[in-house]
């Protein structure tokens, strides 16, 4: 693990860092996997009031780009902004209403791989002919059809890789993040994380400077013939790892927590204290650079390849919500699951901004047992998930909100 000290500012800045340093970001990701059939530029301006009254400090929104797949994860003309969630003019109206309404939108930066437009080298769709950064067989690792070198990451396969050891490549994708600045992105969110050096997501955020970023480092928690195992320390430090590498400039989405907490909401709270006392996800070793979540695009929505329980999700973001790290919460939640659930959240998120927790929050374990788990984060909020009862002592405490299996109190 990296130790170092972490800086406080409660000053936002345009400085790399700033907002790290502050640590009072709360995300939304404002699409799921089904979003580009719904007009979705034009669906989410309608939303941005709501968007910016609920606290949100920042939108991740989907691909922009023109993109093989609709969903905007094979890329082909990075230039190109219409994509099949609206026209550019449709884009463009959008991130000028985020600005007006100080939400900082985050754009979906798919650079691991790209979809060729001619054939080349081994007969493969691996040049990119005729439209802007034309690349040859040389921008394509060698394990995925092309003149590059080996991969520095693992390959996503069926589609050529981008081999970012070639400087010519860094020099265009670095002059493609800048523009994407201009056109109005001020945050980033790195998919597929795990597909080339974090080396070159350091060189990339320093020179686009992007306010505040996000990697999406995902690999397997750690399962044994008997399901989750309660140690998940390997797991989080690969996250730690990438992190690190990238110069501490980039946060990264908390898959441990994730997979750890979506266990424990079925009665083994136990899991949510690690040995040492502290939150087993990346959250309990480095929080200013942990950005938890419930679901996403691909683990939930309609892909759902490792869903969230759906009768627990108030648990879910009754944790992450009070909680040190970076709190993400997923569209569907917010805005499909009924009046019901977007006023809880909006709620939880309410008494976060209130009480003034943030990414280093201090946070005391009080309670870990199979049915309930309780916690004081920092001297003023008390919260309990799980169907175990439980409340704080002293006179000085009020409810401040609950609901299904979860209850948070303030101090007057």
């Amino acid at each position: 693990m990296s130790c170092f000290v972490e800086m406080q500012n409660t000053e936002e800045s345009t400085d790399l860092g700033a907002v790290l340093r502050n640590g009072r970001e709360i995300l939304l990701q404002g699409f799921n996997w089904e979003s580009h059939k719904y007009d979705w530029w034009r669906n989410l301006q309608k939303k941005v009031p709501d968007i910016a009254n609920s606290g949100f400090t920042s939108v991740w929104l989907p691909p922009a780009t023109h993109s093989f797949s609709p969903e905007g994860y094979l890329p082909q003309n990075l230039y190109s902004l219409n994509s099949a969630y609206g026209s550019e003019q449709l884009l463009k109206a959008l991130l000028q209403k985020l600005k007006q309404y100080k939400v900082r939108p985050m754009a979906d930066i798919v650079i691991n791989h790209r979809v060729g437009t001619t054939k080349g080298h081994g007969g493969m769709y691996n040049r990119y002919d005729g439209i802007p950064l034309a690349w040859n067989e040389h921008a394509v690792t060698s394990c995925t059809g092309g003149l590059g070198n080996k991969s520095t990451g693992d390959n996503f396969n069926g589609i050529p890789n981008i081999d970012h050891s070639q400087h010519f490549v860094r020099r265009d994708i670095i002059g493609w993040l800048k523009w994407l600045r201009n056109v109005g992105f001020q945050d980033f969110r790195f998919d597929f994380a795990r597909g080339y050096s974090a080396k070159y997501v350091k060189e990339y955020i320093e020179e686009a400077k992007p306010i505040f970023s996000v990697g999406e480092y995902w690999d397997s928690c750690n399962y044994n013939g008997y399901g989750l195992e309660y140690n998940q320390d390997s797991h989080r430090q690969r996250i730690v790892n990438w992190i690190d590498a990238t110069g501490q400039l980039s946060s990264a989405f908390d898959f441990t927590t994730k997979g750890i907490l979506q266990e424990a909401v079925k009665g083994q709270f136990w899991r949510l204290r690690d040995p040492q006392g502290k939150p087993p996800g990346v959250m309990g070793w480095w929080p200013s650079r942990a950005v938890t979540f419930i679901d996403n695009h691909d683990t939930g929505s309609t892909q759902a390849h490792w869903p969230f329980p759906s009768n627990h999700i108030m648990e879910g973001y009754a944790y992450i919500l009070t909680h040190p790290g970076i709190p993400t919460v997923f569209y569907d939640h917010f805005y499909d699951w009924g009046d019901s659930i977007h006023e809880q959240i909006a709620k939880l998120m309410n008494i976060r901004r209130r009480q003034d927790i943030h990414s280093r929050s201090s946070l005391r374990i009080l309670e870990s047992q199979n049915n309930l788990y309780s916690a004081m984060i920092g001297d003023k909020v008390c919260m309990k998930i799980g169907d175990g009862s439980w409340c704080p002592t002293g006179r000085e405490w009020s409810l401040a909100t609950s609901g299904h299996r979860y209850a948070v109190w303030q101090k007057q």
